[in-house]
């Protein structure tokens, strides 16, 4: 909103129309330097082998390691790139006072269908020079990838729009996050809302509440993210792209029967295609008496 060349009002003035300082119109940002980009970088590593490792242990470890890093840097470093410590605390406490928390769904519920419950989740994306946030939709059941966003800071748009592609694609009966300050955002529960779709929140600390989004960050980061070194956020889009392309209709996994993602959440699609022309064959008296095809109509 400041004109610097403005003719008449200077920048002094337009600051003060503005309210806001004048100081803070001229920061910068420091950039972060190439040692702590590579400290980020193996925290990452370790994180993902010991997600219970806070800042202390974090440090003792790269101490190990020959970094000289004390606990305060370690923290700072974890907290830009969004990771905690993963235990269960005496005391939780809301990440957006403001934010409603909803409660945990999925205890002791068996998911047996695509689009029963879907998940997100936000993780932190090294490249060479800087950082990126990546969010996943998944299908819990079936672990097809819904859809992704990238993004350099952690605001909620780019997690909202995630969502919207993803409910281009179908609709689950329960969306499951963690308790982030972008899932509880009206902006974010409020979409789901619209749709009918039940919010469930992770207890605060719990990763096993969301195993299969803890999982996926795990496949992604040593299948694609640490064998390509990414150099700039093109090059993640394009090589983070053609990775969950092959993840969805490639890759095979042994929990799904060695069937990829694609075939297990798309053969819902075919059983509903069938039930409803196996219906259609059906007399009008039949079909208004409530016959049952016992076919497991999985879709919303």
């Amino acid at each position: 909103m400041v004109d610097r060349q403005h003719p008449s009002l200077s920048v002094v003035c337009q600051c003060k129309l503005l309210g806001i300082s004048r100081s803070g119109l001229y920061y910068q940002s420091a950039e972060i330097s190439e040692e702590e980009l590579a400290l980020m970088k193996l925290i990452d590593r370790q994180y993902l082998a010991t997600p219970f490792y806070g800042a202390r242990r974090m440090a003792v470890w790269l101490k190990n390691q020959g970094y000289k890093v004390n606990r305060k840097r370690v923290r700072r470093l974890m907290q830009v790139m969004g990771l905690k410590a993963i235990y269960r605390h005496p005391r939780t406490s809301k990440p957006a006072p403001c934010h409603k928390v909803y409660p945990y769904l999925l205890s002791g519920l068996e998911i047996t269908r695509p689009n029963q419950v879907w998940a997100a989740d936000i993780t932190y994306i090294p490249m060479a020079r800087g950082f990126l946030y990546l969010v996943v939709i998944m299908d819990w059941h079936s672990r097809y990838v819904l859809s992704w966003r990238l993004s350099n800071t952690l605001d909620t748009s780019f997690c909202v729009e995630a969502l919207e592609e993803a409910l281009r694609k179908g609709r689950p009966d329960i969306f499951n996050t963690d308790q982030g300050a972008q899932f509880t955002s009206e902006a974010f529960t409020g979409l789901l809302e619209q749709h009918g779709v039940k919010i469930s929140m992770d207890g605060k600390g719990c990763y096993n509440d969301n195993l299969f989004i803890e999982r996926l960050w795990r496949t992604v980061k040593y299948e694609e993210v640490y064998l390509r070194a990414y150099q700039d956020g093109k090059e993640a889009r394009v090589g983070l792209g053609n990775y969950f392309r092959f993840y969805n209709t490639e890759r095979p996994h042994q929990t799904l029967g060695y069937r990829t993602p694609a075939e297990v959440f798309t053969s819902s699609f075919v059983v509903v295609a069938q039930a409803d022309m196996l219906e259609s064959l059906l007399p009008d008296t039949q079909r208004t008496a409530g016959l049952s095809l016992n076919l497991p109509l999985t879709l919303s």
